[in-house]
């Protein structure tokens, strides 16, 4: 069996950790290497050869963007696959992407099943996906493992299996042959203390009730599906007088009931971040300085 190369490039060591376990699990025959930001992953393009790069957008240092664009200035790299990897799902930056020359693209949050789907028409296009599917697992044994991997990648692999693996999210219309779709915006502005929060099986109103510069407590209706610990999610924040959008990173560390009763119509989350972007950081420490949250939350008020 060849060996088959990728390059996973995450600021957040989390879902670093994430990608490449999913990755070896799915294709034992695969060989993963990471760095932590675009410069990083620029030092080891010029001296590896890899067959397909995971790249995350946002980053300090050199963004996603910008390795891309300096692959494709490459001679050697002017076809490799690259999917971006990130929660920047608006229209304009899939046309930004897509002008750079990216392969594919995939927003956060996302499933295993979303993330080997485009792996697997990556490596298809470069002719090398058979090899490599021959000792691949079973779609159930995948989904179990990634479950693994999550709890694994926050305790080092000393914690025992998580219990469920994420559910899948449903499908979506693609933007660029599979691509994630924008993020959903609010039927109505987001108030004071409110979010939006992205989960892999789709979008809601939240209300945040505490915040730190590691975490956030958030209130949301119950739905249908009900969230996962560990699953990966995306906080999305209007900022300034433009209403722009500050897109969090994270996972869900605990999911209770809001209320003590077995069926409470509200859930209270803690939303861990991933991100160390220094520009997200201050627009939070701000958030906390202006004391922008709902102490006092009161369900169907």
């Amino acid at each position: 069996m060849s060996k088959i190369s990728v390059l996973v490039v995450d600021d957040a060591p989390f879902i670093r950790d994430l990608v490449k376990k999913c990755l070896r699990n799915a294709f034992p025959g695969i060989v993963v290497e990471d760095a932590v930001n675009g410069r990083k992953a620029q030092s080891l393009m010029m001296h590896n050869s890899y067959d397909m790069v995971l790249c995350d957008w946002e980053m300090p240092e050199m963004s996603g963007l910008e390795l891309l664009t300096w692959t494709r200035e490459q001679e050697n790299s002017k076809t490799l696959p690259f999917i971006m990897v990130t929660s920047r799902g608006d229209k304009e930056n899939v046309v930004q992407a897509i002008q750079a020359g990216v392969s594919d693209y995939i927003g956060k949050p996302f499933t295993n099943e979303q993330l080997m789907t485009k792996v697997k028409k990556a490596l298809a296009k470069v002719g090398k996906l058979q090899a490599l599917a021959a000792g691949a697992p079973t779609r159930q044994q995948a989904a179990s493992a990634f479950a693994n991997d999550s709890l694994s990648a926050l305790t080092s692999g000393r914690a025992e299996p998580a219990r469920a693996a994420a559910p899948a999210s449903r499908p979506a219309s693609p933007l660029l042959a599979g691509a994630a779709p924008p993020p959903p915006r609010a039927s109505a502005p987001m108030g004071r203390g409110q979010g939006q929060l992205r989960l892999p099986g789709g979008s809601q109103q939240c209300v945040i009730k505490a915040l730190s510069l590691k975490e956030a407590l958030l209130v949301v209706r119950r739905a249908a599906v009900l969230p996962q610990v560990l699953e990966l999610a995306v906080l999305d924040l209007e900022q300034g007088e433009n209403a722009e959008v500050a897109r969090l990173n994270g996972y869900l560390h605990a999911v209770a009931a809001f209320e003590p009763k077995p069926d409470s119509d509200w859930l209270q989350l803690t939303f861990r971040f991933l991100d160390q972007d220094a520009q997200k950081l201050d627009y939070v420490s701000r958030l906390i300085a202006r004391g922008s949250v709902q102490k006092h939350f009161v369900p169907g008020a």
